[in-house]
């Protein structure tokens, strides 16, 4: 119990951290978010969970792909902000065009053979 309680207070500490430091300066707060920080935790916690490098190494694999369609959204959702939309809309529609960016990804990569 006390190693999920390790894994929840440092990954929320990661995200109030961007947070706290995007409200003084958005670019350091954007240098820390961009880290892959979250990736990061979790190859150290599946190692330790299950001492596999392979799987890690899938984990790394597949995160990589998924990256792609995910940039979707920090492009489309300062587009849709400056373009007038309310932030609220904004976030729904850069999500949502997100998520079906994330299932075309997904077949196009079944259709080359990409094994996630």
């Amino acid at each position: 119990m006390g190693q999920y309680l390790l894994k929840i207070a440092l990954s929320a500490f990661v995200v109030v951290a961007v947070a706290e430091i995007a409200k003084r300066s958005t670019f350091w707060a954007a240098a820390l978010a961009s880290l892959p920080l979250t990736s990061l935790l979790a190859f150290v916690w599946l190692y330790l969970d299950t001492h596999d490098v392979e799987r890690v190494a899938a984990l790394s694999t597949s995160i990589f792909w998924l990256v792609l369609p995910s940039l979707l959204l920090l492009v489309l959702l300062p587009v849709l902000l400056r373009g007038g939309w309310g932030f609220w809309a904004s976030l729904a529609a850069a999500s949502a065009a997100t998520a079906l960016a994330y299932l075309g990804a997904l077949r196009l990569f079944a259709a080359f053979g990409i094994r996630l």
